[in-house]
Formats: C-alpha cells, structure tokens, sequence
C-alpha cells in the first residue's frame, strides 16, 4: 500500500535526518559526562532530559542515529555484494553442482547465529562496531543469496533471455545486462528488510557488550546503562527503545511499501481492482 511507502520513508527520513544533523550539530557534547546534572529531568537546557552520568540524552540519541545507520548500510552492503552474486551464480546453473555447493553453505551460514559469530569474532579480534558489522553481515549474505537465486532462475526462463543466448551472448554478460536490472526491485526490497534486522541486531549486540563501545553512543547500549534504573528513571529506557522501534518500523514499512510498488503482479492486481 501507497501509506505504508510514505510512513515508512517518513520514518527512514527522521533517521537519517538525524544522523545527518548529528554531524554538525548537538544540544550537548553526548560523551560529555556532567555530575551535576546527574538524571536531569527534561526540559529547559536538556530537552529529554540527562542519563545516570550527566550526558544529554537527545545528543546520544541522534549520535546513536549516525552509529546504527552506518552499522546498517555497511552490514547490508557486505551481504549484497556477497549473497547478490552467489545467488545469481547458483540461479543460472541450477542443475550444476556448483549451484548446489553454493546452496548447501549458504544452508549452513543461514543456520548459524549472528550473535553467536559476533561472539566468536569479538573473542578473537575485540568487540566492536566493526565486529558487528562483519557478525551481522556475514549472517545476512543466505537471505540475498536466497532472494537472487529465486528471482533469476524466473528470468532465466524469459524469452529475452533466449534471445540473448542465441545471439551468442556469455554468461557473464547476460548476468549483468538482463539478469541483475530485472531482480534489482527484488533486492532493494529486501535491503530494506534487512537494514531493520541489522538495527535490531547491532542493538542487541551493543546491549550485551559486543557491539559499538563506549564513548560512541549506541541506542543498544543507551537500553543496557538504563536496565538498572528501569523502575525509578523509567524515561532513559523510553527514548531508546522508541528510537529502536520507529526506525526498524519504518524500514519494514519502506521494504513492505517499496514491494508493493515495484512488483508487476501487484500493480498488475491493483490495476484490475
């Protein structure tokens, strides 16, 4: 639907917005820790008020902002560039071995936690954003390798496609000219999705201690600092937990809106309507 577009890219735009503006511009240094103004309640100077340590939660928020979309788009870029190709790959030979080879490990990656690789990664290298942009990419190349293999064994059967083989085209040619322009809707759709799962992913791993570190603010991290006054300063968990959920929100609205939009065959149903 057209309003699920709309509220979707609404979402995405305040995000992005406030990443970009962060940039420039804060209420407050958001790594400045001020003992006097300890739990400030909100308004005047600070607007949402300060954290256990002083620190202006707004400026944390729209810093957190800037870390999720940049652990997002490099996240979701590892797992395009990697899974698009593989799953494209495995399309056009889908009776050869290698298709099935490239199925098979993608079978096994997709079985494999992403928080548990963050892990193992954070054991070995340090835990990091860098950490939780490879954990969380590395597990969202099967959902891309899965998508793009589906979508061009349906091109692989089109008669353009013959038409490019009969005029001796190669492989490699027929991938990039007619193979990737007609699954591209496809996986812009499903980048969309995924951008929301690396937010919830980045998240999580931040709250448990293996994501983006101190003093970067991190909206998962902002959750863990303020698990221990949840009852008495209920407000610190508010901001970033709302801030979590309108932005995975919107993006599942844009990925959900963007397919609408770009599939054939719903425009096709929508017309006849």
């Amino acid at each position: 639907m057209r309003g699920n577009l709309v509220i979707g890219a609404v979402l995405v735009g305040l995000t992005v917005v406030a990443a970009l503006v962060s940039f420039v511009w804060t209420p407050h240094d958001p790594t400045l820790v001020d003992a006097a103004h300890r739990l400030a309640p909100p308004g005047g100077d600070y607007l949402l008020g300060t954290d256990k340590f002083g620190r202006d939660t707004l400026s944390q928020l729209m810093v957190g902002a800037r870390t999720t979309l940049y652990v997002g788009i490099v996240a979701v870029g590892i797992a395009a560039v990697i899974g698009t190709p593989l799953g494209m790959l495995a399309g056009m030979t889908p009776r050869g071995w290698l298709s099935e080879l490239i199925m098979r490990v993608n079978d096994l990656v997709f079985a494999f936690p992403a928080l548990l690789l963050a892990v193992m990664l954070g054991a070995v290298y340090g835990a990091g954003t860098l950490t939780a942009m490879i954990a969380i990419g590395v597990a969202t190349v099967p959902a891309f390798a899965r998508i793009a293999r589906a979508a061009t064994m349906q091109v692989m059967v089109t008669d353009y496609i013959m038409a490019a083989r009969a005029a001796g085209r190669r492989g490699p040619a027929i991938a990039l000219r007619h193979v990737l322009p007609n699954i591209g809707s496809m996986l812009i759709v499903q980048a969309s999705v995924s951008f929301a799962i690396a937010i919830l992913a980045e998240a999580a791993l931040s709250f448990l201690g293996f994501g983006t570190r101190p003093p970067t603010p991190s909206w998962g991290r902002m959750l863990q600092e303020a698990q221990e006054l949840l009852f008495s300063t209920p407000r610190l968990a508010l901001w970033p937990g709302l801030a979590i959920a309108l932005a995975v929100l919107g993006f599942n609205l844009l990925g959900d809106g963007l397919r609408d939009h770009l599939d054939p065959k719903l425009r096709r149903i929508r017309a006849e309507r």
